[in-house]
């Protein structure tokens, strides 16, 4: 997830769909209400400690926070390294990664009918004109940053919606990766408690929607992991010559990257 949302155009949520563990995510975060300070007001530290432990899933946030970390501290210029000189099969690998996502999902619903399909129109155009936007200037404030990862972090759990491709528009992109990258401790502690701050609450409505409208909720994330495909798309061309042999590369690494995600969905069925 972390190594994904890097990529601008690319969603951690995507990563998390394909290896199953989207469900327990949006719904462990929705969990977390912050009761377990009540008792700590009071000097009862062990209602605390049994409250929080009650609320927080440990054993899932842990190696999950660990990983995406770890990817975002080391992963980071080996990303951007790849985007920089093997742009077109490093975009074309996560064309096939996104358009395998939207095949499993698709596989999921239980019904299919206008109702759905209209939906995933609905988050197909949406997207499409999102990942259209030209990025806005933006200063580099604090308060600035704070706010950027509160939107940004909304993204990041969505299939499909890329919350760096959303840093890119607000204008805080390369200057957070070159934050990372030199460990400016000031931007990152910032940006991390505004994503936390908004990752808190818009997790609640999006567990709400799966648990009361699954259907037309993953219908539009159908949509618009659709509609997110023309960022890579955009990329490959951009990138190479458009022709047999020019394209041919980038045919073959997207259908190897389908192909892996469908026979790991196939495999292990993960996803419920």
């Amino acid at each position: 997830m972390g190594s994904a949302d890097i990529v601008p155009g690319v969603s951690g949520g995507t990563i998390a769909l394909i290896t199953g563990i989207y469900a327990h995510l949006v719904e462990s975060i929705s969990k977390i209400k912050f009761g377990f300070i009540k008792p700590l007001f009071k000097g009862d530290f062990r209602g605390f400690w049994n409250q929080m432990l009650d609320e927080i899933d440990f054993k899932f946030f842990i190696p999950l926070v660990l990983g995406i970390g770890v990817a975002f501290l080391t992963l980071a210029k080996v990303v951007t390294y790849c985007m920089d000189v093997h742009t077109a099969l490093t975009y074309s690998f996560f064309l096939g990664l996104i358009v395998a996502s939207a095949v499993i999902l698709f596989r999921k619903l239980n019904e299919f009918n206008i109702k759905t399909v209209i939906f995933a129109v609905i988050g197909a155009i949406l997207t499409f004109i999102f990942v259209s936007l030209n990025p806005i200037a933006a200063n580099h404030s604090l308060i600035i940053i704070f706010i950027s990862g509160m939107i940004a972090i909304c993204a990041m759990i969505l299939p499909g919606i890329s919350g760096s491709f959303l840093l890119l528009l607000l204008g805080q992109y390369e200057y957070m990766l070159n934050a990372l990258h030199q460990l400016h401790f000031a931007e990152i502690i910032t940006f991390v408690v505004g994503a936390l701050i908004g990752i808190l609450g818009f997790s609640r409505i999006l567990n709400f929607l799966l648990k009361n409208h699954k259907e037309v909720t993953m219908a539009f994330l159908i949509g618009v992991m659709l509609g997110s495909l023309r960022v890579p798309a955009v990329e490959i061309v951009h990138s190479v010559s458009v022709n047999f042999s020019g394209l041919l590369p980038c045919l073959i690494v997207a259908i190897i990257a389908f192909v892996l995600i469908i026979i790991l969905e196939t495999r292990f069925d993960y996803i419920d």
